[in-house]
């Protein structure tokens, strides 16, 4: 399973940032724009909700998970969900869980 793992966190990493590249190369880095699209209408502000709880709950979880079962390099995973999102920092987290109990 730890192959998956971070095949799922490389992927987690290059999908989202391959989106949001052009876009960046499009517009710079205009955040008031990026705000914009956020919340231009309901759906986005859902999907963006979303993502923030859920990156809210797998921080919460990284940490007393990561304490629990003596997990090195944790922070890696915190600090990729932070910088790319939930679908690299989870699949980064359980992948050094995994390979930390070999």
């Amino acid at each position: 399973m730890a192959k998956i793992y971070l095949l799922l966190a490389i992927l987690g990493a290059l999908l989202p940032y391959g989106a949001l590249l052009p876009w960046l190369f499009e517009n710079g880095l205009n955040l008031q724009l990026l705000w914009q699209a956020i919340t231009a209408n309901n759906i986005s502000v859902l999907a963006w909700l979303d993502v923030v709880i859920a990156a809210v709950a797998l921080i919460c979880f990284i940490v007393t998970n990561s304490k629990k079962h003596q997990v090195k390099g944790a922070a890696f995973a915190i600090v990729a969900t932070l910088s790319i999102g939930v679908a690299c920092g989870l699949p980064l987290y359980l992948y050094l869980k995994e390979t930390n109990e070999n």
